[in-house]
């Protein structure tokens, strides 16, 4: 039923003596495939590389509550003037990325990267933390959106069951794990659609605040810089939560391998992906001030709903069904990708080997799907999941931060390194300073929430010695990692 990829794996041992260098064998390193394996096919076209990025960047916060930023910035002038540079700082992101993506051509995303540059200590860190709670924990967010959302339509008179949103919710997770498990073509193709509905339901938002403009409705544009003050704290806090919303950049890079010329489609699938979200972001926020007030926009639980409700009349029962195929997208775009992630550490030694094995029939990585199953029922039913967020939400930016700086080191480290697609250096000079600024705010800010992130992301440190260091191990310990 499975065969491993045909990737040779670099032994722990190599790591050890410093052999590997990061320097991994790739898809594209001319190695002959062994006998009798088989290999992830390359069938991410340039559309559907799009609409990897844009649908699993594009959840439910655009159009359930963007009001973090509006009650940071203090006024409206602020909150679009954010939007429009958390967006320019994103592409920048995105454009290392997309340099990162067409010279080191092998999937895994932030885990590859750190790798080549740093070395398996790190690499395993991030891959640790990512399995065991960052990935099951997001997944189960996003989806416990889609529940609520598809259940809105049903319940518009009382409260919604929260029995019901989790059951539901399960069966959403359920659904995208079965869809990435059977057929990568499937899962990309309803990818795009999910992406088409995506991109409707914002222009179901624009179109009638641009005819609100043309009516003359500017009455909340009016001073628009004028309103509370923001404070020292809140101005960068509101760049966090803007960089937040634009998070999801990074996925398509965890596919390398499988997009066709990634050379070309992988810079263009960012670039086009990255102008579309912002100016979408940008002009949704302008529509929804067309028709609610800053002080109702930061009292509403759905601003969307709201603006729905009061142009649209009865269409606006849609709006939360949108809202829900828009959470799908994201949750599928998201397993999608970082299934890779698991995919490629177990192929390099660093998870179990079954996670590196390929269906011999549907070539997909089912094993490394299926593992965060059971992880994201966990979280959903049992883990405070908010919680468990705001504690390693700064572990995403201090990672992607720590490889964007890679990519400045492997400038100077391997400068012969082929690279057809070079942006300039203060891009990601630039970029990285404000991720390691973010994760420095965030232990100001809240030490202690950020202060159990930081210890629930060392564990990956005593994790790395016991499980990859640590060859003479005892035979009771080995039987019981056997039975694991």
């Amino acid at each position: 039923m499975f065969r491993k990829a045909a990737v040779t794996t670099v032994s722990n041992r190599s790591y050890l003596q410093g052999q590997a260098n990061g320097r991994l064998p790739s898809m594209d390193s001319g190695q002959p495939a062994q006998e009798g394996k088989v290999v992830l096919k390359k069938k991410v076209t340039l559309l559907r590389g799009i609409s990897i990025i844009i649908g699993t960047i594009i959840g439910a916060g655009i159009f359930i509550s963007p009001k973090g930023i509006l009650k940071n910035t203090g006024s409206v002038g602020m909150s679009l003037t954010v939007w429009t540079v958390c967006g320019i700082l994103s592409l920048f992101g995105a454009l290392c990325y997309a340099e990162l993506g067409t010279c080191i051509k092998k999937s895994g995303g932030h885990y590859t990267y750190i790798l080549e540059a740093f070395g398996p200590l790190p690499a395993f860190v991030r891959v640790w933390v990512e399995l065991l709670v960052i990935r099951p924990a997001a997944t189960a967010v996003i989806s416990l959106a889609f529940g609520r959302y598809i259940l809105e339509p049903f319940f518009m008179q009382c409260e919604i069951p929260e029995l019901a949103i989790k059951l539901i919710t399960a069966v959403g997770i359920t659904l995208v794990m079965v869809l990435n498990s059977t057929s990568v073509s499937w899962s990309a193709r309803i990818q795009i659609f999910l992406t088409f509905c995506k991109l409707v339901a914002i222009l179901i938002i624009i179109v009638p605040g641009v005819i609100q403009l043309i009516k003359g409705e500017t009455q909340h544009f009016k001073n628009a810089f004028a309103g509370n003050d923001a404070s020292i704290m809140g101005l960068p806090l509101a760049f966090y939560s803007g960089m937040y919303a634009y998070s999801g950049w990074f996925y398509l890079n965890f596919v390398t391998e499988e997009v066709e010329n990634p050379e070309k489609n992988i810079p263009l699938a960012i670039c086009i992906s990255m102008i579309i979200v912002t100016v979408g972001y940008v002009l949704t926020n302008v529509a929804y001030f067309t028709t609610i007030s800053a002080g109702e926009l930061l009292l509403s639980k759905a601003v969307a709903v709201t603006f729905a409700e009061r142009l649209m009349g009865n269409f606006s029962l849609a709006v939360p069904v949108f809202v829900a195929l828009s959470c799908f997208g994201s949750m599928n775009g998201g397993i999608f990708a970082v299934s890779r992630m698991f995919f490629v550490a177990s192929r390099e030694g660093h998870l179990p080997e079954i996670l590196s094995m390929i269906h011999v029939r549907k070539h997909t990585p089912l094993p490394a799907v299926i593992v965060l199953h059971p992880l994201t029922m966990i979280m959903l039913f049992t883990g405070d999941l908010y919680s468990l967020l705001n504690f390693l939400s700064f572990a995403r930016w201090l990672f992607i931060g720590l490889v964007v700086a890679g990519l400045i080191y492997l400038r100077y480290k391997r400068p012969d390194m082929p690279r057809p697609f070079k942006v300039p250096l203060f891009i990601p000079a630039l970029f990285s300073f404000t991720c390691l600024f973010m994760v420095a705010l965030s232990l100001y800010s809240d030490p202690v929430n950020t202060g159990i992130g930081f210890a629930i992301t060392l564990t990956g440190v005593p994790a790395y010695y016991l499980f990859i260091v640590w060859d003479n191990k005892p035979k009771w310990f080995r039987k019981f990692l056997g039975k694991l």
